[in-house]
């Protein structure tokens, strides 16, 4: 079905460029220690280097990474980016009200810390989710473990969803903390929780699939795929019972163009009435977005 052309993409990963490769290469620097192959430490600008190719994320630093990234969304008529607490993305957020919408992140290894900042981030920035990546955390936290339980706690009580890694990890390191199975027990025990999984659930998209029936609060954004490579079970879901679940997440600038996305786009086999939910309506819906 054809992609309708007047909607107001909402895009739940958008990011700003870096100005340098020693300012990318700094980025990763949380779960540097995690790796241990030569390629990963020694060779590769990002972990998942060998996923990605010609990532379009490094500008000369005359530019203004803002105003790079509004002209692309403009281009490609994405009307509203959710993007993180970062010097750019708070700046982006003032100078385009309406525009941009702030999303916190959270290490459940910091303890009373990581609350008192999405307490901090909610106050100063009125951020709408916190985003948390397991496997990536040093030491490596599950979804289910203990230490997430107070992250979870905040959530719920401040109203803010969380947007978490879910499958095998990009980065060659292991991929144990984000079983999809882990998810279940979190919703059993958080029935208030909203809960958005990232970065694809695979292997276990059928299991993601039935984890999203079965609760309420979970939801998936496709984030870090690209169309031609979105599951088909979550695809399917989409054209069923699931068109109010599933929602578009860019990954731009840090692995995908929009140049990839919207043209491999046209060719996912979306049902009519899937689209607008899929780039818009469910990401105003769930992350409370006032547009």
């Amino acid at each position: 079905m054809a992609i309708p052309t007047d909607l107001g993409i909402v895009d739940l990963g958008i990011g700003f460029p870096f100005q340098s490769i020693e300012e990318k290469m700094a980025t990763y620097d949380f779960f540097r220690p995690l790796l241990k192959d030569q390629q990963s430490k020694e060779e590769f600008q990002f972990p998942a280097q060998y996923m990605f190719k010609d990532v379009p994320d490094v500008i000369s630093p005359d530019e203004d990474p803002v105003q790079w990234i509004v002209q692309k969304m403009d281009a490609f008529k994405i009307a509203v980016g959710v993007t993180g607490v970062s010097e750019s993305g708070i700046r982006a957020k003032r100078e385009h009200p309406g525009r941009f919408f702030l999303m916190g992140r959270v290490d459940p290894n910091d303890g009373m810390e990581s609350l008192r900042r999405m307490e901090e981030h909610k106050s100063e920035h009125d951020i709408v989710a916190v985003q948390c990546f397991p496997s990536g955390t040093f030491p490596q936290v599950p979804v289910n473990d203990k230490k997430m339980y107070p992250i979870y706690s905040k959530c719920v009580e401040l109203g803010l969803p969380i947007c978490i890694n879910g499958g095998i990890v990009g980065p060659r390191m292991p991929s144990w903390p984000q079983h999809v199975e882990h998810f279940d027990e979190v919703l059993y025990d958080f029935p208030e929780l909203t809960m958005v999984m990232m970065h694809g659930a695979e292997p276990w998209t059928a299991l993601a699939v039935k984890l999203m029936l079965k609760w309420p609060g979970l939801h998936y954004m496709t984030s870090a795929f690209a169309p031609k490579h979105y599951p088909k079970d979550i695809i399917n879901y989409a054209n069923s019972r699931g068109s109010d679940k599933i929602m578009y997440c860019g990954y731009f600038p840090a692995g995908l163009t929009l140049e990839r996305q919207f043209r491999d786009m046209p060719d996912v086999p979306f049902n009519e009435g899937v689209w607008p939910k899929f780039l818009r309506e469910n990401a105003i819906r769930v992350f409370g977005l006032d547009v």
